[in-house]
């Protein structure tokens, strides 16, 4: 799927620019202040976790990914994390457009 590279690049793209959010309590700390614009979270990340993530994205209106594995993830930004947040308007607009398609 071309789309799903794309957005691996762009987000290897926010690392490098330093746009991004990891680790589970960074995350949610950058959800509640309004840090982050888009939320990834491993496919295969833990049931427990993916609910308190989902449960705080939805209410605090971030969008929520959970298009990629924790080895995508790793590969894609060269760090092992279940959950990435993308604190960046342009890079999560574009990612979005590449998820949506």
């Amino acid at each position: 799927m071309q789309n799903k590279q794309k957005l691996l690049n762009l987000l290897g793209l926010a690392r490098r620019a330093g746009k991004l959010v990891t680790g589970e309590s960074l995350v949610l700390n950058a959800i509640r202040s309004g840090k982050v614009s888009l939320v990834f979270f491993a496919s295969d990340g833990g049931q427990t976790s993916k609910k308190k993530f989902t449960d705080k994205t939805t209410s605090y209106k971030v969008s929520f990914s959970t298009a990629l594995t924790r080895q995508e993830l790793a590969d894609a930004t060269g760090l092992a994390r279940t959950v990435i947040g993308v604190a960046d308007q342009g890079f999560a607009k574009k990612m979005r457009e590449y998820l949506d398609n």
